[in-house]
């Protein structure tokens, strides 16, 4: 039972004096192109775990370097939003829990009340909070922080190197010292040619099109409890031995993309002759050209987009599978980033309004798949002061075929990737039974 939450409004605080400069900060192309939700993580510290006083202080000093997280969505007289960079500040709310940690991560931490371990998710992105942060605090010490933050200010690049960031403040307290700001130059992050020449169709791939029926893959939508999470856990075994039978030098993250892409379409029975597809997230940060800072903080992710047959899926050797998975994301390179940005301005000249090719709640991606990985984020490491967390995962995902891989902390083990994904109930079985079978 949880007893009745406080609130706070948390804003930055800097070390020398400051005069704020209220900015309107136009959305890139690359914030309009990500997903316009609030993305949920929650993390468990066993006690003893670090007051509230002094997470809301550190969270004060982090906050300094990242001005964006502080401010709001705003809308403009255009009816285009922006990000006004106010200094509102961010929401933190307390919570006291009469239960032990240890309880609660024995039934897992999904189990039916994960959504009440992080903040009410706002009905309205326009004006609430960016970045808003539940601390649920146990009877026995231990602390649950339930964090959701919208897509629009950052992707899971930055916001990994915030939550470094903030770590860092609580377990220096008095003597943390704010590293150097990270690159805020959003606009540098979507400069034009001279003329805009977007070579690609990019108002069909990262946005929807203008309802002409052959825009994007008619997806069917059913009820929530027809999707099934699983939480599948590869130890470092495990993936040392899918490299090998790989053949080729490959990363952990392709080795399992190819791995769960052989098994998902297994467990789904498809035809031999359909063909299956998976949406891959890729930072462009070094891929642009010229390349932008890897500490921008903002959006620059794009999608490549893997495709084969199901018959040639199923009968492929792994080092195939990971090259066509390879050859997808080589595509996204410095001249389809540009041709995206040159889209991007040709689109604000024309007054057009952008709708991301994001799917509700309820979809049924399958045949296809789309997976974001978190292997090179530091969330699983965010050490306030008394260890790293205990437990570290995203909340239920709400279409079935989307998936993320995450570095595993399942209870007190540390090693080996944990893979969350949503599956249609019927074949979440077919899943679990295959899951680590190797061809």
């Amino acid at each position: 039972m949880e007893i009745t939450p406080a609130s706070t409004m948390v804003k930055p605080v800097y070390s020398t004096p400051h005069q704020l400069a209220v900015e309107k900060v136009p959305l890139t192309v690359f914030d309009r192109a990500a997903i316009d939700i609030f993305v949920a993580t929650v993390l468990a510290y066993p006690a003893p775990a670090p007051s509230n006083e002094a997470l809301k202080e550190g969270l004060r000093k982090a906050l300094a370097p990242y001005p964006h997280l502080a401010g709001r969505l705003a809308v403009d007289d255009q009816g285009r939003r922006f990000l006004h960079v106010n200094n509102e500040g961010v929401l933190v709310i307390e919570a006291a829990v009469s239960a032990d940690l240890a309880d609660v991560l024995a039934n897992g931490m999904a189990a039916g009340n994960v959504g009440e371990l992080y903040p009410t998710l706002p009905e309205e992105n326009v004006g609430a909070a960016l970045l808003q942060i539940k601390l649920n605090r146990y009877k026995c010490g231990g602390l649950v922080i339930g964090i959701i933050s919208h897509h629009h200010v950052a992707d899971g690049h930055s916001m990994s190197a915030f939550f470094t960031t903030w770590a860092s403040a609580v377990r220096a307290g008095k003597n943390f010292t704010a590293p150097a700001p990270p690159f805020l130059d959003r606009a540098a992050t979507a400069v034009p040619r001279g003329t805009p020449a977007p070579v690609f169709d990019h108002r069909s791939i990262e946005f929807k099109g203008r309802d002409d029926g052959r825009s994007s893959r008619p997806y069917a939508v059913v009820l929530m409890d027809k999707i099934k999470n699983l939480t599948v856990h590869f130890t470092d075994e495990f993936v040392a031995e899918l490299k090998a039978r790989a053949g080729v030098r490959c990363s952990t993250f392709q080795c399992l993309l190819a791995h769960v892409w052989k098994k998902i379409t297994a467990a789904r029975g498809l035809e031999p002759e359909e063909f299956t597809q998976v949406r891959v997230a890729v930072n462009c940060r070094s891929r642009a050209d010229p390349a932008v800072p890897m500490d921008f903080f903002g959006n620059m992710v794009l999608w490549a987009f893997p495709r084969l047959q199901v018959r040639d899926l199923l009968s492929s050797s792994y080092g195939r599978v990971v090259h066509a998975i390879r050859d997808a994301v080589a595509r996204v390179d410095g001249e389809y980033i540009q041709s995206f940005v040159d889209f991007g301005a040709v689109v604000d000249e024309s007054g057009e309004e952008l709708v991301a090719t994001a799917v509700p709640a309820g979809t049924m991606l399958c045949p296809d798949l789309e997976v974001d990985s978190w292997l090179g984020f530091q969330f699983h490491q965010m050490d306030l002061g008394t260890g790293p967390p205990c437990a570290f995962q995203p909340p239920d995902l709400p279409v079935e075929g989307l998936m993320i891989f995450v570095p595993s902390r399942t209870g007190m083990a540390v090693g080996g990737v944990n893979l969350f994904m949503a599956v249609a109930e019927r074949h979440a079985e077919a899943l679990e039974q295959i899951s680590h079978s190797i061809d």
